[in-house]
């Protein structure tokens, strides 16, 4: 399970140090370049539910093995890309197969480690290599990228599916399904999809388009209403809903999902600006781009194992807050880099403080957003903490970028991309600091998982305070 995270967020942030790159060999727009990352995030958040809700339905092995599959020929196809459609399609086919893989893997760790001290370690080692998979995708695609093409930047992914498929074969014993009943709503799953694409689609198309004109306010109105409509159907289907509404009325769940979505928006932003700032502002390879984010993936793994030790002392939400406020403080110093600026000036001291305080959060936001919760619904629970992050991340960087694009204006040169850049992680850490007041809502203890009154029951006790 350690492996399939890694290779899941490493996939997330591989192609940032590459994105240059990737525009002049493929002729990609401004824009839409971003489009790059949004197929995968948009994919993989929005089909997360019905990915957990297959896992539970029909065995989370056989559902893991399929979506390595499917993500490691994504991964080959991408690397053969030969214009912007073909890698945009190839990065939202991944994004298919992480959304199968992902809540299937993090639902047999659940299941493994139900409680106690084993369960803080699991999720200790889960969140350190989800951390390094996240910092390390940076340094791997950059010294791919200078050193054997951006292709490689894909073509990185399918040893380690085929490696993740193999252990997964070979380790995991094949279980009955945790869930009977009927066949998953794969309306919902397109209209949540549809719904949040338009909505990015609407935001990022603001540097065309202002938030007042026709074409926005239509966008923005058929989104919203997509979402509605889904809401509706998950209340109203004859088929097994992708998510039980009132699963959100446990605190402990819909607590953690706001803050990781809130927290995923900031990350993803970050690390995207953090990159260009680097290559395009100072005018630094792509090469050593990746090295400089090490610091940033060591203080992430370190952060992530300090949690482990504090989490036999300290409740899951206070680790949050603190965790939180740190991540918000280090952003709020990224905030002040500046055109003539240094690595060690501008980047390395925020890189630390802002890693430590992101790694105390990962390992206690996956363990409250599972505990409280029936067996057989940990699949649909963790591919909606999946789901949130990869949606924040793809909101985050649609709003955050269309403000930074804003800042820069027209002209473009390094100071004012340094503006627009600066602007974009200021306004991370205000998220991050909100993100942390809403950890406060979460219950300081959390009591066993509920037990349903039924296999496939409707009603779900939450989390005692």
């Amino acid at each position: 399970m350690a492996v399939v995270q890694f290779m899941v967020s490493l996939d997330l942030s591989v192609v940032n140090v590459g994105l240059p790159q990737i525009a002049t060999g493929l002729g990609f727009s401004a824009v839409g370049l971003t489009w790059v990352i949004h197929a995968y995030a948009l994919t993989f958040g929005g089909l997360l539910l019905l990915g957990g809700k297959a896992a539970d339905r029909y065995g989370r092995k056989r559902v893991l093995l399929l979506g390595l599959g499917l993500f490691g020929l994504a991964s080959l196809l991408g690397g053969l890309a030969q214009e912007p459609g073909h890698l945009v399609a190839a990065r939202a086919a991944q994004g298919v197969g992480a959304a199968a893989l992902a809540p299937a893997a993090l639902a047999l760790l659940t299941a493994a480690f139900p409680a106690g001290k084993a369960r803080i370690r699991a999720f200790g080692v889960w969140s350190a290599t989800n951390a390094a998979g996240g910092a390390l995708g940076v340094l791997i695609g950059g010294l791919l990228t200078e050193y054997a093409g951006w292709r490689w930047v894909m073509f990185v992914s399918v040893p380690m599916a085929a490696c993740a498929l193999a252990l997964a074969w070979r380790g995991i014993t094949a279980g009955p399904p945790a869930a009977r009943g009927g066949r998953p709503d794969v309306l919902g799953a397109v209209l949540a999809t549809a719904g949040m694409t338009l909505l990015v689609f609407g935001v990022v198309r603001t540097d065309r388009y202002a938030w007042a004109s026709p074409v926005t306010l239509t966008t923005l109105a058929v989104a919203a209403a997509l979402l509605a409509a889904f809401v509706h159907v998950e209340r109203t289907t004859a088929r097994e809903p992708l998510i039980r509404l009132g699963l959100l009325a446990n605190r402990s769940v819909a607590g953690a999902n706001a803050f990781n979505l809130l927290a995923g928006a900031a990350m993803a932003a970050a690390f995207y600006f953090l990159s260009l700032y680097l290559q395009q502002v100072l005018g630094t390879g792509p090469a050593l781009t990746g090295i400089m984010f090490v610091p940033l993936a060591l203080a992430v793994i370190a952060g992530s194992v300090l949690a482990v030790r504090l989490g036999y002392r300290l409740a899951p939400r206070t680790l949050l807050v603190i965790g939180g406020l740190l991540t918000a403080t280090g952003f709020a110093w990224f905030g002040l880099i500046s055109p003539d600026g240094a690595f060690t000036t501008d980047v390395l001291g925020p890189s630390i403080v802002a890693g430590v305080g992101f790694g105390l959060c990962l390992g206690p936001v996956v363990s409250t957003a599972t505990t409280g919760v029936a067996p057989h619904e940990t699949g649909i629970a963790s591919g909606l903490l999946n789901s949130s992050r990869q949606i924040g991340a793809s909101l985050g960087l649609a709003a955050l970028g269309t403000a930074a694009h804003h800042r820069t204006g027209q002209t473009v040169t390094p100071e004012t991309l340094n503006e627009g850049y600066a602007l974009g992680l200021t306004l991370g850490a205000a998220l991050l600091a909100a993100a942390a007041l809403i950890a406060l809502t979460v219950p300081r203890r959390t009591g066993p998982p509920a037990r349903a009154e039924q296999a496939g029951g409707r009603d779900l006790l939450p989390a005692r305070d």
